[in-house]
């Protein structure tokens, strides 16, 4: 006994050794499908118009439009009306897009070298260097410069066929730093009749180091050849709180995570959503570039949210995307392809959703349906109560048919014949007088009491009671039998 619990706790504790690395750094399973339908690409652009006042000579007007590219990066719709999250950094700038322009339009109308920049510069010409300062902001009395300066932001949602305007938004809260969260709504209101898919946010964000994430976003304007991005990564050790945001580290050390994940968010996963792995929730946003990606919390997207005034929420397509997708992840494909079809009645261009459900109907009625597997097992049960039922019912009546048959033609056979008539043998008696009958069978022959007849080969002839019909010896008075008397 002592030699197997000795094995068996060896056994036990080569388990835990084996299973101590997977618990120590887990992969995430891929549970994006309820963020990605949900990731937009923003874009925002500074158009400035401004209308340059020549003094030099004769006076002239001269006007031109600019169009300034503030920033690119992946925002998050939060409810259907189609509120997004997103970074400060990517719908504004610290940059004056006024000071870009008046150099622009000075190099070009005066012919003189000035960089296209938001730098300010000096001019070799006394003159000319005069008129392009009272050019720059901000605007006095003696300005040669009349700027005015519009922001579109332009939303563009993960949609096939891909929306080549996408739709506009105004920016209702911006933050106090480059990497703090911005708040965009739609201009216009809601989208479509039924609004946006929306993304679930979580409560906080995981405290262990090592913990899996995703990171989903477009690296370019949404198109056939630009579908969502969905990068693997980890938090590093830590929770700092804040702006300063929480770092990225591989817990294998096999990759550099700050600077993979920089070099996507110059490309334009700056602001993307960082997915937890547990329940497939908001944890955060990228922020940083270069070789130094961090995280800010979900925290800090609640807090900007509220600032703003927006609710986060879920909408009805968010309700039948979450069901049709418990049905896919238990492989129940029939029901699923039935849900994400009713999503895409709701919000026909879901991209997520199309994928998912090309997926259903490829595997629908197959060997891994659940559904069609449990609708096979129990097909016998239902068919077992139907025609077997039937079947011996009529086997029952036809038995008791033919058997009622049979019983009346055996009646039949067996119903007694007309009796043979007795023969006298002599004058009929009078009523009440005893009397014995000879019947004539096979064999003759005469009741007691009468003379015996002699048969021709000189045999007597047998006599039976005519009261039971018992034999009668030869000189019976009485049936040995019923006790009937023979009168002789």
């Amino acid at each position: 006994m002592a030699r197997l619990k000795a094995l068996a706790g060896g056994a036990a504790a080569a388990l835990v050794l084996v299973a101590a690395p997977a618990v120590a750094h887990e992969h995430p399973s891929g549970i994006t499908d309820l963020v990605t339908p949900a990731v937009v690409r923003v874009e925002a652009v500074s158009r400035v118009d401004i209308t340059l006042l020549d003094h030099v000579g004769e006076l002239k007007h001269v006007e031109r439009s600019y169009e300034v590219p503030i920033g690119t990066g992946t925002g998050t719709v939060v409810n259907p009306d189609g509120a997004v999250v997103t970074l400060t950094r990517v719908v504004s700038s610290d940059q004056d897009v006024a000071v870009y322009a008046a150099n622009k339009i000075f190099a070009e109308h005066f012919k003189v070298k000035i960089p296209a920049d938001f730098e300010r510069h000096k001019l070799k010409d006394d003159l000319l260097d005069h008129h392009l300062k009272e050019c720059y902001p901000p605007k006095t009395d003696t300005a040669t410069c009349i700027i005015d300066v519009t922001t579109d932001i332009t939303v563009f949602p993960n949609v096939s066929p891909a929306d080549p305007d996408g739709f506009k938004a105004k920016l209702v809260k911006a933050g106090a730093k480059p990497d703090s969260p911005a708040v965009l709504t739609p201009l216009g209101g809601a989208v479509g009749s039924v609004g946006l898919p929306t993304a679930p946010l979580a409560d906080k964000v995981p405290d262990q180091e090592g913990s899996p994430t995703n990171v989903a976003g477009f690296l370019g304007r949404p198109g056939p050849a630009v579908q969502h991005t969905v990068e693997i990564a980890h938090l590093g050790k830590g929770g700092v709180q804040g702006e300063s945001g929480r770092p990225f580290g591989d817990p294998e050390k096999k990759v550099d995570e700050p600077v993979k994940l920089g070099g996507l968010a110059d490309k334009g996963l700056l602001g993307a959503p960082v997915i937890g792995d547990k329940d497939g929730h908001v944890i955060g946003l990228l922020v940083g570039g270069g070789k130094n990606a961090r995280m800010i919390g979900v925290r800090e997207i609640t807090g900007a949210l509220a600032k703003a005034g927006v609710a986060p929420r879920r909408g009805a397509i968010d309700a039948a995307f979450e069901a049709a997708l418990s049905r896919y992840h238990s492989r129940y494909y029939t029901e699923a392809a039935t849900g994400f079809q009713r999503v895409l009645e709701l919000y026909p261009g879901d991209v997520v959703a199309a994928t998912l459900l090309k997926t259903s109907l490829s595997k629908r009625g197959g060997p891994e349906d659940q559904g069609a597997r449990r609708a096979a097992a129990a097909e016998p049960e239902r068919s077992t109560p139907l025609w077997p039922l039937v079947l011996a019912a009529g086997v029952l009546l036809l038995a008791v048919a033919v058997g009622a048959y049979l019983l009346w033609r055996r009646r039949g056979s067996d119903a007694p014949g007309e009796l043979p008539q007795p023969v006298a043998a002599g004058p009929p008696l009078d009523e009440g007088a005893n009397q014995t009958v000879v019947v004539r069978r096979s064999q003759q022959f005469q009741m007691v009491g009468q003379a015996q007849p002699v048969a021709a080969g000189g045999e007597p002839v047998i006599a039976f009671c005519v009261s039971c019909g018992m034999r009668l010896g030869a000189g019976h008075r009485f049936c040995g039998y019923c006790g009937h008397p023979v009168e002789t």
